[in-house]
């Protein structure tokens, strides 16, 4: 009797033992029945040891016996050969050739119908080995529809940093803006989220680089000016939708209004430390008004200053005519503390002689004396030589001209003594 069929090659008997332990194995005889050989071609399941309708000897038809290796008349090998256990990885049906075990067998799948050629409700596509549900059909959708359900629940939370904001659209459209934190959102593609940083600052240094940017002042002078623009975003609805450029806008604004400032000033004001405070908040007012008339949703924070020169090519003038206003302003301030000092001056010998006159009118003849006293020892003590009237002459030693002889010779002092005067004159 038949066995049940082995999942390592030939069939086995109700023993469960294999084809090749002398007990006979099954294999299809070349009429399509079965036939039954033992190691030697003794074994069979007839009553004679024979297959049914066939005996040792050669048959009436002049095919080969079978046994002992031979080959049956279709070319097939004999059903006594020796084989092994059957490649559990190769296709079920009739027994190849034994040979080894290649990759491509490894990973050819064992089912036709899972090849994309077969009939029946297979899949196809090349998936060897997957494993399979109870009644037969692949896991494989569940696992997509699971995949495709946890994208979308993934896409409905958004967690926003707290300097940032998002802008929800709805299929394209603008719905609405969330703040940070967690939000939810209707699953894509129904509703995306562009996040946007809110809170930091913006810096625009005007022009880039090392370029000139030339603008005139009000006493039509020319001056090189660089500056820096810091920005936020305080609408966020606005900022993404009613600009083509926010960022553009922002830097033409910011000229524009540098320009119209600067031209209200002279240059030396632009150039000062008090004139460009001026200029940089009237700068910033100016953009604000402008920014807010095109609803930007855009805050300027503050405007500075970095450089304010002259043009390149005429830097040297400029510097030699900045010598020249300098040195005119140090003697003007010269000048004008010496007018200070001698009006000073003046004014306090007007007081001076507004008090002698006063004691004048008290009495004309004591105060007349005491002038002509008091002028004549400031004009003699500043005199070596003295001229008085004969008769009124002395002897004296003339002490001013010993001094200045003891100065200029310390060692060689001599006193000589005047010849008295005598009356008369001789």
């Amino acid at each position: 009797m038949t066995g049940r069929k082995s999942p390592w090659g030939s069939g086995s008997d109700g023993d469960g033992q294999g084809g090749n332990d002398g007990h006979g194995s099954e294999n299809p005889g070349p009429e399509g029945g079965p036939e039954t050989s033992g190691p030697e071609g003794a074994g069979s399941d007839g009553p004679d040891g024979h297959a049914p309708g066939g005996s040792e000897g050669a048959k009436p038809g002049g095919s080969a016996p079978i046994g002992k290796g031979g080959d049956k008349p279709d070319g097939k090998p004999g059903a006594n050969e020796p084989r092994g256990p059957r490649n559990p990885w190769l296709p079920s049906g009739g027994t190849p050739p034994r040979r080894s075990a290649s990759i491509e067998d490894i990973f050819r799948p064992r089912d036709p119908r899972r090849t994309g050629n077969g009939g029946g409700g297979g899949l196809g596509g090349g998936f060897p080995n997957l494993p399979r549900r109870a009644d037969g059909t692949s896991w494989l959708p569940l696992g997509i529809g699971a995949a495709v359900l946890v994208m979308l629940g993934m896409s409905c939370v958004h967690s926003l940093s707290p300097q940032e904001q998002g802008v929800v659209t709805r299929f394209g459209h603008f719905s609405r803006v969330i703040d940070s934190g967690v939000s939810l959102t209707m699953p894509w593609p129904i509703e995306q989220v562009d996040k946007t940083d809110v809170r930091s600052f913006a810096v625009d240094t005007i022009p880039d680089g090392e370029a000139e940017k030339l603008m005139l002042t009000s006493d039509k002078n020319l001056v090189d000016l660089s500056y820096l623009v810091r920005w936020n975003i305080k609408n966020l609805e606005n900022y993404s939708y009613r600009l083509i450029d926010p960022k553009d806008t922002v830097r033409e604004v910011a000229e524009a209004a540098m320009r119209a400032s600067i031209a209200q000033v002279t240059l030396k004001d632009a150039m000062s430390g008090a004139g460009r405070a001026r200029v940089e908040q009237d700068v910033r007012e100016r953009t604000q008004r402008i920014l807010d008339f095109y609803r930007s949703g855009v805050a300027i924070q503050g405007i500075e200053i970095k450089k304010a020169d002259p043009p390149s090519k005429t830097r040297a003038a400029f510097d030699q005519v900045n010598v020249a206003q300098q040195n005119a302003d140090r003697d003007r301030s010269n000048a004008r503390a010496g007018a200070q000092q001698t009006l000073a001056a003046a004014e306090g010998e007007a007081a001076a002689f507004d008090k002698v006159y006063e004691e004048y009118k008290l009495a004309p003849e004591v105060t007349k004396r005491r002038m002509y006293y008091e002028t004549m020892e400031r004009v003699i003590s500043q005199n070596d030589t003295v001229v008085a009237e004969p008769k009124n002459m002395t002897s004296y030693l003339p002490l001013p001209e010993m001094k200045r002889r003891a100065e200029s010779a310390p060692g060689d002092i001599t006193v000589t003594a005047a010849p008295a005067a005598t009356q008369g004159g001789q």
